[in-house]
């Protein structure tokens, strides 16, 4: 693990967001600790993607969130770059920047300004885009990207941060197959490295097989958290999906009354 071992835990309690006059979040409580992978998971609008920018700090915020058992609040920007790596769905980028160009925007709160990329930067940088499987794309143009390679990008660019903690909104949402298994896999092998992750996902198969714990969410309140396989399970999905969950080599679903044949 290239942070120098610098394991932290994130906890968040009886916290809430409001966002134009409609409270999105309230009263959630949340803990994410080293070497495991927390999955946020619910329907759409239930507030997932919000929850992770609140931890990011990325959006207001009430009640407390901590990092290692320091308040959020009283953490400097740069310093909070440092402990935490967001990858948002989708990138806003339309600059005709470089890939490696994009990962090395992942260093900038270690380099401070513009004092250029030392030796180590460009190592972190190498190494996150190796680690990310996107070290072919490196000379390419991000915008010129499939949104599947721009995915890779940018999760490249969070680990170039060398952050213990990494928030992953739908990281799946945009890759075949083959790339998403490929990337619930380095979550995994992270997660091994003691990193502290926290992951939306809409596939709760997805959930089940790479995660630890979960929290469900509906409406912006936690219905349902504990061990994924206690969360993903009949009786909680039922009351927030309104699906019969069925068990079988794959989790699969089918409408509410709808017979077991």
């Amino acid at each position: 693990m290239r942070n120098g071992g610098r394991h932290l835990a994130l906890r968040a309690a009886e916290l809430g967001v409001s966002l134009g006059g409609r409270r999105v979040l309230q009263n959630v409580d949340l803990e994410a600790n080293p070497g495991e992978v927390l999955a946020l998971l619910g329907p759409n609008g239930a507030g997932k993607s919000t929850l992770l920018k609140a931890l990011a700090g990325l959006v207001p915020y009430d009640g407390h969130i901590a990092l290692g058992g320091v308040d959020l609040s009283s953490i400097s920007p740069q310093r909070r770059a440092k402990q935490i790596a967001y990858v948002p769905q989708r990138s806003l980028l339309r600059s005709a920047l470089s890939v490696t160009d994009v990962v090395g925007l992942g260093r900038y709160a270690h380099v401070g300004g513009f004092g250029g990329f030392s030796k180590n930067d460009k190592a972190a940088i190498d190494h996150a885009l190796e680690t990310a499987h996107a070290d072919a794309l490196r000379d390419r143009i991000f915008t010129q990207l499939s949104v599947g390679e721009q995915q890779r990008v940018l999760l490249a660019r969070a680990l170039a941060s060398d952050a213990p903690i990494l928030l992953l909104d739908e990281p799946t949402a945009a890759l075949d197959v083959g790339e998403g298994m490929a990337v619930l896999a380095l979550i995994r092998r992270l997660a091994e490295r003691e990193h502290t992750i926290v992951v939306v996902l809409h596939d709760l198969a997805d959930a089940r097989s790479t995660t630890d714990r979960a929290l469900l969410l509906k409406e912006g309140r936690v219905i349902e958290k504990g061990d994924t396989q206690d969360v993903v399970a009949a009786e909680p999905i039922r009351n927030v999906y309104g699906v019969r969950l069925i068990e079988n080599a794959r989790i699969g679903f089918a409408p509410e009354g709808d017979s077991d044949a």
